[in-house]
């Protein structure tokens, strides 16, 4: 109880600043917003998170989860950009506790995707007002853009500490899975090779796996979770990328996949006539739209490598 007392003491604090609303809007039903953060957090956010987040001192704690969730899964990058401030003030508190330490793992490595979104919003102009009218949101950021602001912001970055653990040793199981060893540095994106890191949503371990896509490629969640087991997990990842690169012909459209789902990229394809990601990247979840651009980044900071020069390991002859 101490934990969500200081969590709900913080948050009523941020909550109330104007950063937390939503970009489009200028005035804040905050009424509204809490009902609505409450259905979307018992819809979306995983049982774990709720049982964290129970009794009305959670409430506040479960609305600002809410919103970077629904923010992350949104139509517009640069909405983003409002919560930067909130989650750097949330984060040392989350890090605390042993209770929240794992969704702390995991905002931690969505700072980045924040802190772009602000650099973002700085760069786009506004579109014009038409008088009597709304204003319109801004567009996303083209595909072009956000590579290079990508690029920027890894560049000078050193390896995770954790890094150095895992990157030579999960390599063999990418290549086992014929699948491109240098991917393993997706796990840099999604934990900062942390495999304690938990989504608010049920996502875990090295690569965030959710529950589903894990038992889908042969992982167990029970009695032990071996999402959080970096062999296991890598394998799982590795089969999951194998299966979309299958699928999609494409390793942007591939990680687009894995981050936001199968089903989502496909419908936007069909949807859209489109054969490439850059032609559906701004209708893509605002996560997304980033994630695939800072992964190219990460590899070609990491192993000097474009997605367009990544090779599918050959098969190896069984052992006699």
């Amino acid at each position: 109880m101490r934990v969500m007392r200081l969590l709900t003491v913080l948050l009523l604090a941020l909550l109330a600043c104007p950063g937390l609303a939503p970009a489009q809007t200028a005035e804040v039903d905050w009424d509204a917003l809490a009902a609505a953060a409450q259905n979307w957090a018992e819809e979306n956010l995983d049982e774990d998170v709720l049982q964290l987040l129970a009794g009305s001192e959670g409430e506040n704690a479960r609305r600002f989860f809410a919103e970077i969730q629904r923010e992350l899964a949104g139509e517009y990058v640069l909405d983003l950009a409002a919560l930067n401030d909130t989650a750097r003030a949330v984060l040392p508190l989350l890090e605390s506790y042993e209770e929240t330490l794992p969704y702390a793992l995991w905002l931690r490595s969505r700072l980045d995707y924040l802190e772009v979104a602000k650099a973002l919003k700085l760069k786009e102009a506004p579109p014009k007002t038409v008088p009597g009218q709304p204003p319109r949101p801004v567009p996303n950021p083209k595909p072009a853009v956000q590579r290079e602001i990508w690029v920027e912001k890894i560049n000078t970055r050193p390896w995770p500490k954790a890094a150095k653990t895992y990157v030579d040793r999960l390599k063999p199981v990418f290549t086992a899975s014929r699948v491109p060893p240098e991917l393993v540095w997706i796990a840099e994106v999604e934990s900062s090779f942390d495999p304690r890191a938990r989504s608010p949503a049920g996502a875990a371990g090295l690569f965030q796996l959710m529950p589903a896509t894990a038992r889908r490629f042969g992982l167990s969640l029970w009695p032990f979770d071996q999402r959080l087991k970096p062999e296991p997990a890598a394998k799982a990842a590795a089969s999951y990328l194998q299966f979309l690169h299958g699928k999609f012909k494409d390793w942007r459209l591939a990680l687009a996949a894995y981050n936001a789902g199968e089903g989502t990229v496909q419908n936007l394809l069909r949807r859209h006539k489109a054969t490439s990601f850059d032609a559906i990247a701004t209708r893509l979840p605002a996560e997304t739209q980033m994630y695939v651009p800072r992964v190219e980044a990460v590899l070609k900071k990491r192993e000097g490598l474009n997605l367009s020069q990544l090779r599918v390991p050959a098969a190896t002859a069984p052992k006699p």
